[in-house]
């Protein structure tokens, strides 16, 4: 049985975590395919949007237990190798140059929860539940501590991440950790509809692009933030998409992207 199912329709892909036996517990099989599906899709010029969902009754629930057994009698570089992969594995989301949506439906937890919220934009339905409970089992949640800062702040992570505390969609949704609830029924509907809507009016550099730029330009001073925003935008200004998009702009023509 594949641990991560690969569908494409038209410009969008749809990665399916299928472990929903073992409610999706990331394992080092799945964080490998993963990494190389997400990999492969990066320069693939035949798709615009991936949609990261799950099979099963939860997205993904964590650390498989067989996974946490393991990392007890592993040396302290291969405990490092290992966490380095899931690191690479957020890090290929975060700066990936597609957009990236996970559906969620059931629950997101430690690990999961970071692969949940690491992706550009997060849906999720009334039922499902966020939390980085790590800090429960003497575990600290470490390497989506970094993007977590960076999404909601200092004072938010601190109380999810310090207390390891399960809120459900609706606060998750308050406090900016996914971008909105969707009813169970719509869900699928309402994400395709999303990714489709990309697809047509966005444009595939202008993404690779801006987000780059937003990952880039938060730890720099306002000079430096400021100069790599003017750089980048000159960039973008010599791209045939830009060019593409002026043209249509100003014959008043309506553009599909």
């Amino acid at each position: 049985m594949d641990i991560v199912l690969k569908h494409q329709h038209e410009k969008i892909v749809y990665l399916t975590l299928n472990r929903g036996e073992k409610r999706n517990a990331l394992s080092i099989e799945m964080i490998t395919q993963l990494i190389d599906y997400f990999t492969a899709l990066n320069n693939d010029d035949t798709v615009r949007v991936i949609v990261l969902q799950a099979n099963g009754d939860a997205f993904c629930a964590g650390a498989d237990l067989a996974y946490l057994q393991q990392l007890q009698n592993n040396t302290y570089e291969e405990n490092l190798d290992d966490s380095k992969n899931l690191a690479l594995l957020f890090k290929l989301i975060y700066s990936h140059q597609k957009t990236i949506i996970s559906m969620v439906e059931g629950a997101a937890l430690a690990g999961g929860c970071g692969l949940a919220t690491v992706c550009d934009l997060c849906y999720a339905t009334p039922k499902s539940n966020f939390g980085y409970t790590e800090v429960k089992i003497g575990f600290i949640p470490a390497i989506v501590s970094f993007f977590l800062l960076r999404k909601i702040g200092e004072a938010r992570s601190k109380e999810l991440l310090l207390t390891g505390k399960i809120i459900d969609a609706e606060q998750a949704s308050k406090i900016g950790l996914i971008n909105a609830v969707i009813d169970a029924d719509e869900i699928k509907t309402q994400v395709a509809k999303i990714a489709e809507k990309l697809c047509i009016e966005t444009s595939a550099s202008s993404v690779a692009l801006t987000k780059s730029l937003m990952n880039d330009i938060q730890n720099l001073s306002i000079d430096k933030a400021l100069q790599l925003a003017s750089e980048r935008n000159a960039q973008a200004r010599s791209t045939d998409d830009c060019k593409r998009g002026i043209a249509a702009f100003l014959n008043k023509e309506k553009l599909t992207w």
